[in-house]
């Protein structure tokens, strides 16, 4: 056995990059590992922000793939759209896993920094806000906090003015059922999604004959799993703000625990949901 330290360069592996892009030009990561600024000396403040940012960049994918997949649908080319709602419905898996972290900060630990924060809040991320108006739950109200970042508004508006994902699902499923696609409700713009029967009734017909139409039963339970795994994020987190601050307002203004379980109310795809009852 040889005594010498291994070289990884002997058997070809490339070790000066002066001349060439390495993994950290790559990923710009003097830029990534340079971006957290804790506003005090306490312990936990880095987990919080780190804990932010990377659930930051998981929802920028999660749009990335929403809008790619919204795009599939448009051109009909399901299965490409059912390997990107796969995909995201994984991204929330994954931003579940990050409260997991975040809850081994005790209200003790919280305590030492949150007057730090200032009125910043999740409540302000301009990215939960677009994957809620991509899937459907749209309220121009939620634009507000956003105002001082031009950039931010002229997406989220842009949004509002085109149908959600869920809206271009309705079309494909009233267009594969009846033949036509002006028999499909209007897009809802400035609204939460409501309960359609009429929607409600195509779904049916799917569910109840799924060999027949296969590809929009696919679709559907898609849309479920994705609503599935947003909802348990949603939970998460309510359950995260209680252990941490208990019934303490939000940074941001909101009421806090009462806020966030308010929005576990709303249903993306109600029809999906409320049919499973009548099968």
């Amino acid at each position: 056995m040889s005594n010498s330290a291994y070289d990884p360069g002997a058997e070809g592996a490339k070790m000066q990059f002066g001349d060439a892009m390495s993994y950290g030009d790559y990923l710009h990561l003097d830029r990534v590992l340079s971006a957290q600024h804790p506003q005090s000396r306490a312990h936990d403040e880095l987990l919080f922000i780190i804990q932010h940012q990377t659930s930051e960049l998981w929802m920028k994918l999660a749009i990335h793939e929403m809008n790619a997949a919204r795009d599939a649908l448009i051109r009909g080319d399901m299965s490409h759209m059912f390997k990107m709602l796969a995909r995201v419905s994984r991204i929330f898996e994954q931003l579940n896993s990050a409260w997991d972290v975040l809850r081994t900060m005790t209200p003790a630990d919280y305590t030492t920094f949150r007057a730090a924060l200032g009125p910043s809040s999740g409540f302000q991320s301009h990215q939960y806000r677009m994957i809620e108006y991509v899937l459907g739950n749209r309220n121009s109200n939620m634009i507000k906090p956003h105002a001082h970042v031009p950039e931010a508004v002229a997406a989220l508006e842009a949004e509002l003015a085109r149908p959600s994902l869920y809206d271009e699902v309705v079309r494909r499923l009233f267009h594969d059922l009846d033949g036509s696609e002006g028999t499909a409700p209007a897009p809802v713009l400035d609204a939460p999604h409501p309960h359609d029967p009429e929607i409600q009734a195509r779904w049916k017909t799917v569910y109840e004959d799924v060999d027949r139409y296969w590809t929009l039963y696919e679709l559907g339970e898609k849309l479920v799993d994705l609503e599935d795994y947003f909802r348990r994020w949603r939970f998460n987190h309510v359950t995260t703000v209680e252990r941490i601050i208990g019934f303490k307002r939000g940074t941001g203004g909101t009421s806090g625990v009462q806020y966030l379980r308010r929005m576990l109310e709303v249903e993306l795809f109600p029809e999906l949901w409320h049919l499973r009852g009548e099968l």
